[in-house]
């Protein structure tokens, strides 16, 4: 039987794996500060609304430029600059509002600030450690590696509303500097780390930096166009659900703030078990039916939640993270099909679409303020359909063609 992984890769194995549970770990944890700082500093769900703002942005700003640097300086030195930048960042927030001063709005702006650099980070290690994980190993084995490690990412979301819950709702007056200070303590250690153990260095092809500028081939690719319209829907619904859901639990279904955090953590277990189910299933079912099912579940079950009628809108919601699963990968993948040499700029392209998750957050915080938290979820509702239509479209197009060897999208 092949190994998964090289006996002399071992080591890079497990530094890479962690940084999915890293930036997990990161983004999760954000989803319940939104709800912290309105209550520390008075502020609306809208404003709160900042912290997602300011975060994909940092992602739509450097997604490609972290692709560009990846590309000239190596796989590893982008990884070393990623951790580099996300330890910074979250140090200068820790040690900011600890040394500093510093109180009310001063301490949210320091945060956004360090935030951004957190973000900035994270695009280079998140363009950067999936292609690390192909070449751990044999390419038979490449795809049960990427799923291994992405575990970890869900491991990572899990953790992340937990923790914060626990150090922000529990009544202790404990406040995130100190956390923040020792993640970023970690993240410099990995960094120096990775600039030390041997990495192996992907071979790129001779594709040149003019032609990665260019979008106009793909411009011209109707489905590819859709496809990207479909993921920015998808980034829009599921980071809006997930800032705003300690919102909604204490709001609307008079569920105590660490509760709501335990519940969202449970939310991401069934996300992560999910994926793996879904990973199995579409290794037997074509994965455009995989996802019309998924996308018809998703906006059935953000109707029930936008139609507030108790406690079965709490389930719709527990639900979706059932449904939602499989979307990102499954249209990721779906939207590279047959796009032969252009796979890799579409690739850039396609990581583009996370800035729907500022996007999202802000209108449904908005609507929140303006109507109430169960009419926001319209925003959600209406990109899940976007995701539906998407689907069919696929479906319909692949319909006519014979039948191909079936494999695992993500």
């Amino acid at each position: 039987m092949t190994k998964l992984v090289k006996r002399e890769y071992w080591l890079p194995f497990i530094l890479v794996t962690s940084l999915f549970f890293i930036w997990g770990f990161a983004r999760s944890i954000m989803d319940v500060l939104n709800k912290h700082y309105q209550t520390e500093l008075d502020i609306t769900i809208s404003q709160s609304t900042a912290i997602q703002g300011v975060f994909f942005l940092g992602y739509f700003l450097l997604a490609i430029p972290a692709g560009f640097f990846i590309t000239k300086y190596g796989y590893r030195k982008g990884v070393v600059f990623g951790l580099l930048l996300f330890g910074l960042g979250a140090i200068c927030f820790g040690l900011g509002s600890s040394w500093f001063d510093m109180s009310g709005m001063n301490v949210f702006y320091l945060f956004l600030a360090s935030l951004f650099v957190v973000a900035c980070g994270l695009v280079f290690l998140e363009t950067a450690a999936n292609p690390y994980m192909t070449e751990l190993g044999s390419a038979e084995t490449a795809a049960s590696r990427l799923n291994l490690a992405q575990s970890f990412n869900g491991l990572g979301n899990i953790c992340g509303p937990w923790l914060g819950g626990i150090i922000l709702f529990s009544g202790s007056g404990s406040s995130l500097a100190t956390p923040y200070i020792i993640i970023g303590g970690m993240v410099l250690v990995l960094a120096l780390l990775f600039s030390r153990v041997n990495l192996p260095e992907i071979q790129e092809d001779s594709e040149k930096a003019e032609d990665l500028a260019s979008a106009k081939p793909l411009l011209a690719n109707r489905l590819f166009v859709f496809g990207f319209i479909a993921l920015l829907a998808y980034e829009i619904a599921e980071i809006s659900i997930n800032s705003l859901f300690v919102n909604y639990a204490e709001t609307e279904r008079g569920i105590n703030k660490l509760t709501a955090s335990e519940w969202l953590s449970f939310g991401f277990v069934l996300f992560m078990c999910a994926r793996f189910a879904g990973s199995w299933l579409m290794s037997k079912v074509p994965a455009e039916k995989v996802l019309l099912c998924c996308s018809i579940g998703s906006a059935f079950s953000c109707l029930i939640v936008f139609l507030n009628i108790g406690k079965l809108s709490m389930l719709g919601l527990m639900l979706n993270y059932l449904f939602e699963a499989i979307m990102f990968p499954t249209i990721f993948s779906l939207a590279l099909r047959n796009l032969g040499s252009q796979t890799k700029r579409a690739s850039s392209y396609l990581m583009l679409s996370t800035i729907g998750g500022a996007i999202g957050t802000v209108l449904m915080g908005v609507l929140a303020d303006k109507i109430n938290l169960s009419f926001s979820f319209i925003v959600p509702l209406a990109s899940f359909l976007v995701v539906l239509a998407y689907s069919w479209r696929v479906n319909t197009v692949t319909s006519g063609q014979a039948p191909k060897r079936k494999g695992n999208p993500t």
